[in-house]
């Protein structure tokens, strides 16, 4: 079977492992690189530590740890994080200084340091440009994660490929949980840091799973240059597709999730305005638990637009439901039209998409998210016992 992610971009070596819940993913490949992080201002160590090794545009391999966050572990958590990548470093043969390093997991931990060390020792001689290799790496980076997540886009001339992890504690602020994203193209430090904000601005940052905006967040794109330069709008495109892809995945993962939730927004005077209330709908309480008890409460869509902070005419707008095959109207400019019974049909699938109508201007956005159930409650509130 071919690769479904990062290993079917050339010169992407990967492998991981996954002890209980502690696990460790190392991934070779050199090239320009670049990376958005999240702001929260309880940053993880190595969130600190990548913010700044990222400057020089450059990464040969990233190790990646899963059980402990090394977040709110002030000094020690800083050293810890650099010597994960001394570690992968010795092991690889690298230089630590152009390592990536990411960790997800409990926060308020201190890193074990002599696992990770073993288990480090263990993956180094084990990469390898497989299917195996990329789905290994890609559990190995679970935490409550129910699948590993996957993305491949492939173009005439280069190939994106990416994994992420991400199930709760979600609502990102230029990062996502972690994900990894490698592409085969040459493209210059700059112009990939633009492409890389511009998707996860599209993608990463209209995620909503709980509200709650990780430590850690933090997304890092390889471009190691085998299939030359390409077209700037066309990668900056592609790449968007693939974080799009991932993202939508996370949200289909939210813990204790029964439903993707996805809502567009259009008509909006600005892109950033759609963003606003799509984002407002899909991390809205009311909305998500009103669509895990498949009822169709458009009154709770239009109310939380409504607090956005954007202007429009509340009685010009209308509002849609649909599976994602067929679409049915509830609110046509202001006026309720709804057919009940067929609207709560159409939440009786995996996938409950809302589309808004602003009738104030051309520009649209869309957000992803999940419905909120008991499950949720269940695991985040025993998630360090």
């Amino acid at each position: 079977m071919s690769c479904k992610s990062i290993c079917a971009v050339p010169g992407v070596k990967a492998w991981g492992i996954k002890e209980g819940k502690y696990g460790l993913a190392l991934i070779g490949a050199q090239g320009t690189a670049a990376g958005v992080f999240t702001k929260n201002l309880v940053r993880a160590a190595p969130v600190e530590l990548m913010r700044k090794q990222i400057r020089a545009g450059k990464l040969d391999a990233v190790i990646v740890n899963s059980g402990c966050a090394n977040a709110y572990t002030g000094k020690r958590g800083y050293a810890d994080a650099v010597a994960m990548t001394e570690y992968a470093g010795s092991a690889l043969g690298i230089r630590p200084a152009h390592i990536g390093v990411a960790s997800t997991g409990v926060i308020g931990r201190y890193l074990d340091l002599p696992l990770i060390k073993r288990q480090c020792e263990t993956v180094a001689p084990k990469l390898a440009h497989s299917m195996e290799a990329e789905d290994l790496t890609a559990k190995a980076i679970m935490t409550t994660d129910t699948f590993p997540k996957h993305a491949l886009v492939k173009r005439e001339g280069f190939t994106i490929g990416g994994i992420t992890k991400g199930s709760g504690m979600i609502a990102p602020n230029m990062g996502t949980m972690l994900a990894f994203i490698y592409t085969d193209a040459e493209i210059g430090a700059k112009p990939l840091a633009d492409a890389l904000r511009q998707a996860t601005r599209r993608s990463f940052n209209r995620v909503v799973v709980d509200g709650d905006t990780s430590t850690n967040d933090i997304a890092l794109c390889t471009a190691t240059g085998e299939s030359g330069k390409v077209n700037a709008e066309e990668f900056s495109a592609a790449l968007e597709e693939c974080c799009r892809s991932l993202a939508e995945q996370i949200a289909r993962d939210g813990e204790g999730a029964t439903k993707l939730l996805q809502v567009t927004v259009t008509g909006a005077k600005t892109e950033d305005d759609a963003e606003k209330v799509a984002r407002t709908i899909i991390e809205s309480p009311l909305v998500k638990t009103a669509v895990y008890g498949e009822d169709p409460n458009w009154g709770r869509v239009v109310a939380a637009a409504g607090r956005a902070g954007v202007k429009f005419d509340p009685n010009a707008v209308s509002l849609w439901i649909s599976d994602g095959r067929s679409r049915f109207p509830l609110v046509k400019s202001g006026e309720i039209i709804a057919d009940l019974d067929a609207a709560k049909r159409s939440m009786h699938g995996k996938n409950v998409i809302f589309i808004l109508d602003l009738a104030a201007g051309k520009e649209e956005a869309t957000a992803w998210g999940c419905d909120l159930t008991e499950r949720y409650v269940e695991i985040n509130g025993r998630y360090t016992t």
